[in-house]
């Protein structure tokens, strides 16, 4: 790797860079509102990272069902998108950080383009990300490392240029998968004791101790 080549740095979306959580529990709620079987807070929190069909598959009774639900959710989402996102503090402050430094930027989701381009744009970080894969831009999903490996192509970077930063199991084991460092953000629903049986490459409390720590990585790595 040439010297004078930042690092790509890759995200995740939900619980990365846009806080949708309270969005996305209640999208959940309202889906299964007076149905039989639904799972819990936790249990929906857990398959956060994962494309949504996949998420409802063990509370449905049929293709069309699943199919139902899929629109019943992604309309909720959509209806009450700007009311119950919130912004992580510092992320756009960092993102312009990076961009600034040469650093290309790329976000891989399993969430639907539409809902990604609009929470990119929610939070005002859309100027920044030049690569971003959602669940319509490719045809296999986190935790498969197919995504990360299409935003790398895209960017024109390899595997061992890249890190890719996300709250979630989901995003460690795809970007573990895909050979690029893999940096736990402590900031979204997952905690450390989650993450830490997935073995990220390291751990950031804080995004706004993402430049400082890329600053260690490419050290590191050069030495």
């Amino acid at each position: 790797m040439a010297e004078s080549r930042p690092y790509a740095v890759l995200f995740d979306l939900d619980g990365t860079l846009i806080d949708s959580i309270a969005l996305l529990l209640a999208s959940m709620k309202h889906t299964f509102h007076g149905r039989p079987r639904q799972p819990t807070e936790a249990e929906w929190i857990e398959g956060l990272g994962t494309p949504l069909p996949k998420q409802l598959t063990p509370y449905v009774e049929s293709d069309e069902d699943r199919e139902r639900l899929v629109n019943r959710y992604r309309t909720f989402q959509l209806e009450n998108h700007d009311r119950l996102m919130a912004q992580y503090a510092g992320v756009i402050d960092i993102l312009a950080q990076l961009y600034q430094r040469g650093h290309p930027l790329g976000v891989v989701t399993s969430k639907g383009n539409m809902m990604m381009e609009r929470g990119l744009k929610f939070i005002g970080a859309d100027d920044y990300i030049e690569v971003a894969i959602g669940y319509d831009s490719v045809h296999i999903h986190k935790p498969d490392p197919y995504p990360v490996r299409a935003a790398l192509e895209k960017l024109g970077y390899e595997s061992n240029e890249a890190v890719f930063v996300g709250d979630s199991p989901h995003d460690i084991k795809s970007g573990h998968d895909a050979g690029v460092i893999t940096i736990a953000a402590l900031w979204g629903p997952f905690t450390r004791s989650q993450l830490e049986p997935y073995k990220p490459t390291y751990f950031l409390d804080t995004i706004k101790d993402l430049p400082s720590m890329l600053d260690r990585i490419s050290t590191k790595n050069a030495g």
